[in-house]
């Protein structure tokens, strides 16, 4: 097959996928995950029943690539915000409150109970916690973070304090729990 054909064709099933994956979040949007049928699915995304199960043996499956795409997505974003300028410090604070507020946004639900548990979250965990172990040894060479706790547990304990962003109330309580957060991680006086 010429390279211009597989090209097209490839093309042609990422906008099926992208078009059932949006989709599908739309429609759990709406009627909530226990009322989403792959009939539903195949209806707003305007392709045939048949069609869809060639790309997904079913309704987990779709979820599992949305959660995947948007993992990934989530993922760039934080990326670009590690790679601004400015010193560690500044790039860790605005790091963690990204992902505070990406935590807040999407709180434990049904849905996030069901996503969370693949090994595309494990995956991802383990890239955060990455993210942020570079920032945290960073900042301790220069002497704003603290030095005296390894950094793989500091970025364990942020990730964990964080994860209580789901609870909060209000983008304002978040940035609070950033701050404490912060605050933890400072170079202890001399």
């Amino acid at each position: 097959m010429p390279k211009l054909w597989n090209e097209t064709i490839e093309t042609h099933r990422r906008a099926v996928r992208d078009a059932t994956l949006d989709a599908t979040a739309a429609l759990v949007a709406r009627h909530g995950l226990a009322s989403v049928t792959m009939s539903q699915i195949a209806g707003e995304t305007g392709i045939g029943r048949a069609t869809l199960y060639k790309y997904f043996p079913d309704l987990e499956a779709v979820l599992v690539a949305w959660h995947e795409r948007q993992v990934v997505s989530h993922l760039e974003h934080l990326a670009e915000i590690r790679a601004q300028p400015g010193d560690a410090g500044e790039r860790l604070k605005a790091v963690l409150e990204a992902y505070a507020l990406m935590a807040r946004e999407h709180h434990a639900s049904e849905l996030a109970a069901l996503l969370h548990r693949g090994a595309h979250v494990a995956q991802a965990q383990r890239q955060l916690k990455d993210f942020i172990r570079d920032l945290l040894i960073e900042g301790a060479e220069a002497g704003a973070l603290r030095a005296d706790v390894a950094p793989d547990e500091l970025a364990g304990y942020c990730l964990h304090a964080l994860s209580a962003a789901g609870d909060l109330p209000s983008k304002t309580a978040v940035r609070r729990l950033v701050m404490v957060t912060l605050a933890g991680l400072r170079a202890p006086a001399r």
